[in-house]
């Protein structure tokens, strides 16, 4: 499996689950949403972020191991 198909899929979940977690923490400021909604919205959303981040490190890491394989091939 391509390292980048990985990372694009890691940063799909990570939108998924920030678009998600949005939908809870708002749900929290209605009639009806309570404490809970909003802390697990807001976990939601940080852990989200660090998916984010971490499949950003993937695909960055996995272009710089390309672009060394493309020098030592050149």
């Amino acid at each position: 499996m391509n390292v980048l198909s990985i990372a694009h899929a890691g940063m799909v979940s990570a939108a998924n689950r920030l678009e998600n977690s949005a939908s809870q923490t708002l749900a929290a400021f209605t009639p009806n949403g309570s404490d809970k909604d909003l802390i697990e919205g807001t976990v939601g959303q940080i852990q989200a972020k660090h998916e984010f981040a971490a499949s950003v490190r993937v695909a960055k890491v996995a272009d710089e191991m390309m672009g060394q394989l493309l020098d030592m091939k050149a």
